[in-house]
């Protein structure tokens, strides 16, 4: 199982940013949280297989149709404790 933490900066506050992600990583399978930071950069902890959480950061890139997606920064980490993807408070 794959487990790292994301880092999202451009503009991904105001356009949906975590609940498209939310609707992402439950298609693909992938477990873990999303959350909106005080620098206006969105944080994420992604886990799951391989192929899922790759095929995730790859649509992160993107984002949804009113994000504008700067930098994507990737650290490992431990895997989720609770099944499922969900917001979680910001930071």
């Amino acid at each position: 199982m794959d487990a790292k933490l994301v880092r999202i900066r451009g503009r991904v506050h105001g356009v949906g940013y975590r609940d498209w992600m939310v609707r992402e990583a439950t298609r693909l399978g992938v477990q873990g949280w999303v959350r909106n930071r005080s620098d206006g950069s969105v944080e994420a902890l992604v886990c799951g297989e391989a192929a899922a959480v790759g095929a995730l950061l790859t649509a992160c890139r993107a984002g949804p149709t009113m994000a504008w997606v700067q930098e994507i920064t990737e650290d490992f980490a431990e895997p989720a404790e609770e099944p499922g993807f969900r917001r979680t408070p910001s930071l």
